[in-house]
């Protein structure tokens, strides 16, 4: 090849690489509308990915994706997720934004006294991951292993809190991010307090999920505790009505009101026909009813029923429990 031929080679691959240049770093838009929102799948190969973002008017060529995530080295570290593109924007900054996986946050927010089966519910509803592997990852345990060794699922642990997930984020990191804030929010204090009471996390937990159920009132809570604590104390069966709802929403058999031969239903869960706390967390508390489980209030109160107000009357003898009902009945009744 003479010289002049590899001049004129050089100089066409010099044209060819600044035409690419250009290419790369032209913004381009061809969608319609402000943005466009598109999912890459867990999995995608690179040229799926290039293909995806041409077909939904990104970029402007996949192939021109394809050489500049190849020649930076980026093929193999582009990642998943759910993605909104707005405006113009270059094949390099498309190929940055999939690389450092900047996708789109939906939050979501627990309430306090949701079961396990209600935040899969909520998850799978908002499609952040399948009801399948959300099951799954609600039955490994590992997370909890060391505060709660007789835990068959995480139902307690799943904080209650709002949240930011992706996605393309798997069941396991979700309910692994929801335990995490449980752990931040046991901390030493309620630990030791635990300790203190002769409690495990999981005696903890349990009692914290039956005060969180009877009352959203702040300032009942250290006496539903104590009327919890109170009953365990002589071995009078706790009678919550919350663990034979669980136990009947359990077996798909909670009809949204409970009869008198419900509360004889078959469960270890139900605290009626067995004594003592039931066999674990029926929803998952919040901080609140955390202390109040390790810090019951000072009182002999041994029973409570709805003040037809949004409280409750709380007594120390049966028969002020038994006028107390009455004194319900008859509000419900007024209110028909």
């Amino acid at each position: 090849m003479t010289a002049r031929r590899i001049a004129q080679a050089f100089a066409l691959l010099l044209g060819a690489g600044v035409i690419l240049w250009i290419l790369i770093g032209l913004p381009y838009k061809g969608y319609p509308g402000d943005a466009v929102e598109l999912v890459v799948p867990r999995g995608t190969a690179p040229a799926e990915v290039a293909r995806l973002l041409g077909e939904a008017g990104v970029i402007r060529s996949p192939l021109i994706f394809r050489i500049q995530a190849k020649l930076m080295g980026r093929s193999e570290r582009l990642q998943a997720g759910e993605y909104r593109f707005e405006g113009p924007i270059s094949t390099g900054e498309a190929l940055r934004r999939i690389t450092e996986g900047n996708v789109i946050l939906h939050r979501v927010t627990f309430p306090e006294g949701l079961a396990g089966r209600e935040v899969i519910d909520r998850l799978v509803e908002l499609g952040l991951a399948s009801r399948e592997e959300l099951s799954e990852a609600f039955t490994e345990t590992g997370p909890v292993e060391d505060l709660d060794p007789s835990a068959a699922d995480l139902e307690g642990y799943l904080f209650p809190d709002t949240y930011h997930f992706a996605r393309s984020t798997p069941a396991r990191q979700i309910l692994g991010a929801m335990v995490r804030r449980f752990r931040e929010e046991l901390g030493d204090g309620i630990g030791s307090s635990a300790r203190r009471l002769g409690l495990s996390v999981r005696e903890v937990v349990t009692m914290a999920s039956l005060v969180e159920k009877e009352t959203s009132l702040d300032r009942e809570r250290g006496r539903v505790s104590a009327v919890f604590h109170n009953r365990l104390r002589l071995r009078m069966p706790l009678q919550c009505d919350p663990t034979v709802i669980y136990a009947l929403a359990a077996d798909g058999r909670y009809s949204g009101s409970l009869s008198r031969a419900d509360l004889a239903y078959d469960s270890p869960y139900n605290t009626y026909v067995n004594p003592g706390l039931p066999p674990g967390p029926i929803a998952a508390p919040g901080r609140a009813s955390l202390e109040a489980a390790v810090h019951p209030d000072d009182t002999d109160d041994l029973y409570f029923v709805a003040d037809g107000s949004g409280g409750h009357t709380f007594s120390r003898s049966l028969e002020d429990h038994v006028r107390a009902v009455e004194r319900y009945r008859r509000l419900g009744r007024r209110g028909t």
